[in-house]
């Protein structure tokens, strides 16, 4: 019976040391995304529950089309906070400016999508330390559009940003499927790597030949007008959110995502551009240049964006030299 015990407990003591190794081995860049996806499946839920209490709490900002909600606010707390606890020694950068407050506990999220530890990390991430990160964070991409009940416009925006590029990201729809009737499960969560690819979707073109535009709804101009016109679409798509513009170029819905304007920021592409080029799009400013996301960069895109799931040349080559002229990087 001893030494049935002593083997019970060198078995006991082999399984946490080995599980201690498992859990150790994982890279600080995998285990953040891990982190975040978990994160922004609590986010999805704070999102509807606020809808579902009734009282959105709108707060206008800069102006009439630049709100914030209880639901920006709260998903802000959770999401930074859930991080900066896991991830002490992260640059986080969120689009609200909040004053610092004690958190709610029932905002921390600690948990880790299992999943994702089981991808290998590409290899030119491996030696990431913590500190060489930054995270941006959009709470909730589409706010106008949230507050106005078009629901399948919002996404919560993870991104992870090193040496100025964005190489990881999560973006997180809480309304997914909420126009399948009441029987379906809402919302769902993308995440990709660069280098390991993009999931939680099913990856579609637009029919060759087609030039479908995905473009702003709130916050059009002269500019934003006459680009997208140059681009000599078949049809154009006036929707919200820079998330879900991204989105529908990775599942065919649209070819390109053209915004010749300077309102959009570094939160709302961040996470995005990690998507769209993970499974070989491209995303730039209205100029072609690569986008910097390193702690000191300016926050707003002020070269507007155009992104491609394919044949970004076509549309980098329509882009008016007025409009280039300006729009200054």
């Amino acid at each position: 019976m001893e030494s049935f015990s002593k083997s019970l407990l060198v078995n006991v003591y082999q399984r946490i040391y080995t599980g201690h190794i498992m859990a150790s081995s994982h890279t600080v860049l995998m285990r953040l995304v891990a982190s975040a996806y978990s994160i922004a499946q609590k986010a999805g839920t704070i999102v509807r529950h606020v809808i579902a209490e009734g009282d959105l709490g709108i707060v206008e900002k800069t102006c009439a089309t630049d709100l914030q909600t209880k639901a920006d606010r709260l998903v802000q707390m959770s999401i930074c906070s859930s991080l900066a606890r896991k991830f002490p020694k992260l640059t986080i950068i969120g689009e609200e400016d909040l004053p610092p407050e004690d958190v709610d506990q029932e905002l921390i999220e600690d948990g880790q999508w299992e999943e994702i530890l089981k991808q290998p990390c590409p290899s030119q991430y491996t030696a990431i330390k913590e500190e060489d990160l930054v995270v941006w964070v959009d709470p909730l991409d589409g706010t106008k559009e949230y507050t106005e009940g078009l629901l399948d416009n919002v996404t919560v925006l993870i991104g992870i940003a090193y040496e100025g590029k964005a190489i990881a990201g999560v973006i997180n729809q809480p309304y997914y499927n909420y126009q399948a009737g009441p029987d379906a499960v809402l919302g769902r969560t993308i995440w990709g790597v660069l280098g390991l690819g993009a999931f939680g979707f099913q990856l579609k073109e637009v029919p060759a030949g087609k030039h479908i535009i995905t473009t702003t709804r709130s916050h059009n101009s002269q500019l934003v007008t006459d680009c997208v016109a140059a681009m000599n679409p078949d049809d154009v798509l006036r929707v919200g959110g820079a998330g879900n513009k991204i989105i529908q170029l990775i599942e065919g819905k649209a070819s390109a995502y053209v915004f010749a304007s300077p309102g959009c920021k570094k939160w709302d592409t961040c996470a995005p551009e990690v998507i769209l080029h993970a499974v070989g799009g491209k995303l730039t400013d209205i100029h072609g240049n690569a986008l910097q996301y390193n702690k000191e960069v300016k926050h707003m895109n002020s070269a507007g964006v155009l992104a491609t799931l394919r044949n970004y040349d076509y549309y980098a080559s329509r882009v008016p030299e007025s409009v280039k002229n300006v729009l200054v990087p």
